[in-house]
């Protein structure tokens, strides 16, 4: 931490952090950051072109994965060209302007993709739960309803936070944690008082990750419940088999927030590359392992997938 001596408002330089220990072999450590982000825009492209483009994949639950797919290419693209800047480059300056405006977008998508996650978790309860009525409570123009709500709220909670730390006082120079800015981050490096900007910061949690993760249990319970009560254990396995694919997803989701939490909390301090490793992680493995599941798990998509290849290959030909 540099001194707050020489501390001002909105034109500090934040330095960016890589792997500590490591940063003479940071070109190295990059490539499989560099494919990992690199396979998840890919796998996540491919699965918004085939929603739009495959009626087949209109159903709501196709609908809600094509959201998923867009936080997850909109968190890589928030997290990705910092990453680029200090591991390929070297360069490890960032102004405040581009800071906040990073912390934004990377805390609106996150808030915007455990939104969808919750909106899929209440498409299998009803699926399970009132199938005869599926198709009149999922209307196309619930779904747009829905989306906008989640976009609006993951908007309204994040925008006080970059508004919020224009007028804090940070040192001329400050080291980050990580390779991009989160708001604990910044908050952590200020040299004035943060309890409102902590405050803030713990109500977007509680009303985004929070809130959501709860409903998501809730949503889960009910669907067990509705599962147990189905006589024939053929059917129930059947109804649980719908809900593996997100079950993975919010797995995947919330696992390494989680990971990350604990390790913050028994000593960060003792394995600084660890915690580092492990933040990176909790941004890079949703966006590339949720295309992969809904690959594997869902029929429809490796159909859709395999007919548009061979129309490709037929084209070609």
């Amino acid at each position: 931490m540099f001194s707050c001596n020489t501390s001002t408002s909105g034109h500090s330089t934040f330095l960016l952090t890589g792997f500590p220990g490591l940063e003479a072999s940071h070109y190295w450590v990059s490539i499989p950051i560099n494919l990992i982000c690199v396979f998840s825009i890919l796998g996540n492209g491919i699965i918004l072109l085939l929603i739009c483009m495959d009626p087949a994949l209109r159903e709501p639950m196709y609908i809600f994965l094509s959201m998923l797919a867009a936080s997850d290419l909109g968190l890589c693209a928030s997290t990705f060209p910092t990453m680029m800047w200090l591991f390929w480059l070297g360069a490890r300056e960032l102004p405040f302007d581009l800071c906040a405006a990073q912390m934004f977008f990377i805390h609106a998508f996150t808030y915007v993709e455990s939104g969808v996650l919750l909106a899929m978790a209440f498409d299998r309860f009803v699926a399970i739960r009132e199938p005869l009525h599926y198709a009149t409570i999922l209307t196309h123009s619930a779904m747009a309803k829905v989306g906008a709500a989640i976009l609006v709220r993951a908007v309204l909670l994040n925008l006080p936070g970059p508004i919020l730390l224009r007028r804090l006082l940070f040192p001329q120079i400050s080291v980050l944690s990580h390779c991009y800015c989160l708001h604990c981050d910044l908050v952590g490096l200020a040299c004035s008082d943060t309890q409102i900007n902590s405050l803030v910061g713990l109500v977007s949690i509680l009303f985004s990750l929070g809130l959501d993760s709860s409903l998501i249990v809730l949503s889960y319970t009910l669907i067990l419940q509705t599962v147990l009560g189905i006589a024939s254990p053929g059917e129930q396995l059947k109804a649980l088999n719908t809900c593996v694919s997100h079950l993975c997803v919010v797995l995947i989701f919330y696992l390494p927030k989680l990971g990350l939490s604990v390790l913050h909390r028994v000593e960060k301090h003792s394995y600084p590359a660890l915690a580092v490793l492990m933040a990176n992680l909790h941004f890079l493995v949703p966006p590339i392992m949720n295309p992969i599941v809904y690959c594997i798990k869902s029929k429809k998509i490796r159909q859709s997938l395999l007919k548009h290849f061979q129309h490709k290959r037929v084209d070609v030909f």
